[in-house]
């Protein structure tokens, strides 16, 4: 296949071309004015897969597939069989003034609007456009299971997501399969949340954060990876899904499993109100926020989980 990938030099981004590269896909990377090359990034792919990628100029303000310095990009980007869409600025990254603010809708909101104007203009548009979105979709639920059925919440991030994903479905017009995938917390070794919430804990001062309560819904990189490969496959599938593990953890749960993973302690909560003071809107958002996010499509189709229990999974992220 042939597949167009938006977004793709960040964390699911850089394991999904390669993955995508490896299996003989054809894997266009659409790349936006100031992008980094996969030769500056020092990403080169796998054996032969390397020789599947290409690098294609995109200008998300004016819906250009065309122009320096990548040559005749149209002709590259056209006949393609999927569009995956992962672009988006960190969320992790505060504090939330109104500027940062902007910044995270327009990274996803004006991005995903300037793709489907990109496939309204090609002669061949995508058969599958993937479009990620996340969790935050639900907003705060306390101890509610939430399924790709349940209503939004009405938070910034909540009403973002919302914003995100109408965009996508426009798509459906040009009669497009469209995939919305409300991505949990992704573990990673590297990059992503994982590192960052194992610092505490290297020096001696990790544990739960505010009451420990708030369930936190999670998902692995592989996993990630292999949903997406799936989803592409899967020609009955459209709409919403849920990419997450079907066993969510409270938040002192995951403390707790870490610390014993890394033989560390989890002794010390960091309390809501010393994170609301550092982080703003931010803190209640991404830290405190109570998700119970199942993955009610994905196990109706029958998708077979690479890690559906966090202590496994751990072990397997972080073994050397």
């Amino acid at each position: 296949m042939k597949i167009l990938v938006a977004g793709s030099s960040g964390l699911v981004g850089t394991a999904l071309v390669d993955a995508l590269a490896r299996d003989g896909n054809r894997v266009v990377r659409l790349m936006r004015p100031g992008s980094s090359t996969r030769k500056e990034a020092g990403k080169q792919g796998v054996g032969n897969a390397a020789s599947q990628i290409i690098e294609v100029n995109w200008n998300p303000t004016t819906c250009d597939l065309e122009g320096e310095p990548f040559g005749t990009d149209q002709s590259k980007a056209e006949g393609a069989d999927v569009l995956v869409n992962l672009a988006g600025a960190s969320i992790a990254q505060g504090p939330w003034t109104e500027e940062r603010k902007a910044l995270l809708r327009s990274s996803r909101v004006h991005t995903t609007r300037e793709l489907v104007c990109s496939l309204e203009k090609m002669t061949a548009p995508p058969k599958v456009f993937l479009c990620a979105s996340a969790i935050g979709y639900y907003g705060s639920r306390g101890d509610e299971a939430l399924s790709e059925d349940s209503r939004p919440g009405e938070d910034f991030l909540a009403r973002l997501t919302q914003e995100w994903e109408a965009e996508a479905v426009k798509a459906e017009a040009l009669g497009i399969r469209v995939v919305r995938t409300r991505f949990g917390v992704i573990l990673e070794k590297r990059r992503g949340a994982l590192p960052e919430m194992m610092r505490p804990f290297r020096f001696g001062v990790g544990g739960r954060l505010g009451s420990g309560k708030q369930w936190m819904s999670w998902v692995s990189l592989p996993d990630v990876v292999a949903i997406l490969r799936y989803l592409i496959d899967s020609s009955e599938v459209h709409g919403a899904v849920n990419v997450v593990t079907p066993e969510p953890v409270r938040n002192a749960e995951f403390a707790e499993t870490l610390a014993r993973v890394i033989r560390r302690h989890a002794l010390f909560p960091a309390p809501a109100l010393l994170l609301r003071l550092i982080l703003g809107e931010m803190a209640d958002a991404l830290l405190l926020a109570s998700q119970r996010v199942l993955p009610a499509r994905l196990q109706k189709l029958g998708y077979r989980f690479v890690h559906p229990e966090l202590t496994a999974a751990l072990v397997a992220i972080l073994s050397p």
